[in-house]
């Protein structure tokens, strides 16, 4: 195959373009869903497929095909050529490209077991034993527990010269219980909400995570939330958990620092970007305990990679430094117009989609307290937990997140439980609040598969390294919403 995409790559340029690149992607998929005592979804797919991405005379042209013989490939680069053409024609703005070292390299991601060779009747019986566990629980009428694995290989050339090949494993999972009495119906999952926690790992995170022996705390949670006080509303001191801290760095920082949304050519799914393109060196986004980063290097995240789909390396880089926002997320193109270079953040779900700006590993550095230390030093206030809900406006600026469960605290101890638990605020005055951040012992990397942007939509794997954090004069109040 990589013969036949340096052959396209030489008649690419016999045909004078710009530039040109070729993803040739094998992507591998598993996952599995149980619900209560039965297996409710098992699936498994390979999809695999060539994009060639083509500019001339200053406009992209991008043509893809699962069809990967020597006839369809060639005449997938030719659509290519005549897409970019076509633009060319009516495009007033013309593409500037930055430069960036010409890579020849091979990568795999490292893992333990492979999650493949694992037999499906292994992983049944784990996500068996854990909605077994679970429903044992008198008032728990409902536990879902599932996983899913990805593998993809793929292969990079381009008309500078690069030539990658690389292969990165993607595996998690995780359940999540419902609670019920006649009255109310609330939530708890585990080790974190929505599509639970991944990572650039094997079949070892299972092993990591511990689902069986944490069931009988997660039910315990879900029971007592049908018995709590709802979350008062006023103004006061929080402190938000490592798994909801993600949330808050993904939706806050990460999507805003994306330059293309701050240029305004990513605008119309999920919105634009209140860190304008001249903010980098000065805005004050949190904080001096505020230090955000972006790092693709990171071992065993899920947004880990070590080159992206322009075959740039990734490396990290700081978005906010003691508070100041001090850089964006940038491809070849879009970094030209804050006159910089790439740092590698393009990346695309499959060989199908035009790669986009996406973040990898966005982490808030650690500080110096235990989160037991943060609680103790805490008179009054609130400790929130798992990300539930969340609404953030299209310039990611005036939020609301809700979360599963939260904690009174009173004089440095978490006191009663509180249900249905808000928080608001806008980000920057938010940040500037925050007064405390734990340190390493309490950080850990979360991570998700489901990152959406786009026009057709693309998913994407993400992480966020992160430890629970304090704000100051927060605004907090509680829903009904079941």
């Amino acid at each position: 195959m990589k013969g036949l995409l340096h052959s396209i790559i030489l008649y690419l340029k016999k045909k004078r373009v710009d530039y040109a690149d070729i993803r040739r992607e094998k992507v591998t998929t598993e996952s599995i869903q149980v619900s209560d005592s039965l297996i409710e979804g098992f699936s498994a797919g390979v999809s695999e497929g060539i994009g060639i991405r083509v500019l001339y005379k200053g406009a992209w042209g991008f043509a893809a095909s699962h069809a990967l013989t020597e006839k369809d490939a060639f005449k997938t680069a030719d659509e290519a050529i005549l897409i970019a053409k076509a633009f060319s024609s009516v495009n007033r703005v013309k593409v500037k490209f930055s430069e960036a070292p010409v890579c020849v390299d091979r990568y795999a991601s490292p893992y333990g077991t492979n999650p493949f060779k694992v037999p499906a009747e292994e992983k049944i019986k784990l996500l068996l034993a854990i909605t077994e566990a679970a429903l044992k629980v008198k008032k728990i009428e409902v536990c879902e527990a599932f996983m899913e694995f990805a593998r993809s290989e793929k292969e990079f050339v381009s008309t500078e010269g690069a030539d990658i090949t690389q292969s990165l494993l993607t595996s998690g999972g995780g359940y999540h219980v419902i609670a019920e009495d006649g009255h109310d119906i609330q939530r708890r999952s585990y080790p974190d909400a929505h599509h639970g926690l991944f990572a650039s790992k094997g079949y070892e995170i299972f092993d990591d995570m511990d689902m069986v022996s944490s069931v009988h705390r997660v039910t315990d949670e879900a029971l007592s939330l049908l018995k709590a006080k709802q979350c008062p509303v006023k103004e006061t001191d929080i402190i938000i958990d490592g798994a909801q801290m993600a949330l808050q760095l993904h939706e806050s920082c990460g999507h805003p620092a994306e330059l293309d949304r701050a240029l305004g050519s990513e605008i119309s799914f999920a919105g634009g970007s209140f860190l304008k393109p001249n903010f980098a060196g000065s805005f004050k986004y949190g904080s001096k305990l505020v230090n955000i980063t972006a790092d693709p290097s990171y071992p065993g995240g899920a947004g880990s990679y070590k080159y992206d789909d322009e075959g740039v390396e990734g490396k990290k880089v700081w978005l906010v430094k003691d508070g100041v926002f001090v850089s964006h997320l940038s491809s070849r193109e879009s970094a030209t117009a804050v006159k910089a270079k790439s740092n590698g953040s393009m990346r695309a779900e499959s060989w199908g989609f035009m790669p986009l700006i996406r973040m990898s590993n966005i982490s808030i550095e650690p500080g110096v307290p235990t989160v037991s230390e943060l609680i103790a030093d805490t008179k009054d206030g609130i400790f929130f937990s798992t990300n539930r809900s969340w609404s953030i406006d299209d310039l990611r600026l005036n939020f609301q997140f809700g979360t599963e469960i939260a904690w009174e605290i009173k004089n440095g101890r978490l006191g009663r439980v509180l249900k249905n638990p808000l928080y608001s605020g806008m980000t920057p005055r938010f940040w500037a609040g925050c007064d405390a951040v734990c340190g390493p012992s309490d950080w850990r990397m979360w991570g998700l598969n489901s990152c959406a942007k786009g026009e057709p939509l693309q998913t994407i794997n993400v992480g966020h390294g992160a430890s629970p954090a304090r704000f100051k004069k927060v605004s907090v109040g509680g829903s009904k919403e079941v």
